[in-house]
């Protein structure tokens, strides 16, 4: 196995480790709530003006599989649709005072999971952070050119925030 390989099989692995560890008490502590949904409960909160497209293009969904998934939400009274009194086109998207709770649920967990975490990330100097930030947007920007040639426009992403 190459570098590269070895790099890519990685980050893969960690990410699983990372997903498996977290899933049993996400799961538990958001029952009835799809991670896609809890993700899409998450950027609402974190991003005033959600609409289906700023959506669509954070979570390399289609537009008709977003519409689905905030009808679902919007049902279940998580969030609710609104239209700025300059703009009657455009429909955006707020969390409920429900939703509200969830996104807390949510934002407390990641705090959990970031302490427990926390030893490994103490140990990193400020030389390796800035070394692997700089790969993580290299690497981001390579693939999000690969995914503009297959069609898809990702210009309005923003993923260091």
């Amino acid at each position: 196995m190459n570098r590269e390989e070895q790099v890519t099989m990685g980050f893969r692995d960690l990410l699983n480790k990372m997903a498996w560890l977290n899933k049993f008490k996400m799961e538990d502590s958001l029952k009835g709530y799809k991670s896609s949904e809890v993700h899409c409960i998450e950027y609402i909160g974190r991003n005033v003006g959600s609409n289906v497209t700023k959506l669509a293009e954070s979570f390399y969904m289609t537009r008709g599989a977003i519409s689905k998934m905030t009808k679902k939400l919007i049902k279940k009274g998580i969030i609710e649709s609104y239209q700025k009194p300059d703009n009657k086109k455009e429909i955006y998207f707020r969390l409920t005072s429900q939703g509200q709770v969830i996104y807390k649920v949510h934002e407390e967990l990641h705090k959990e999971f970031q302490e427990r975490d926390k030893a490994v990330f103490e140990q990193v100097t400020e030389e390796q952070f800035d070394s692997m930030l700089s790969f993580v947007e290299k690497y981001s920007r390579h693939l999000d050119a690969e995914i503009k040639k297959q069609g898809v426009d990702i210009t309005n992403r923003n993923d260091f925030e």
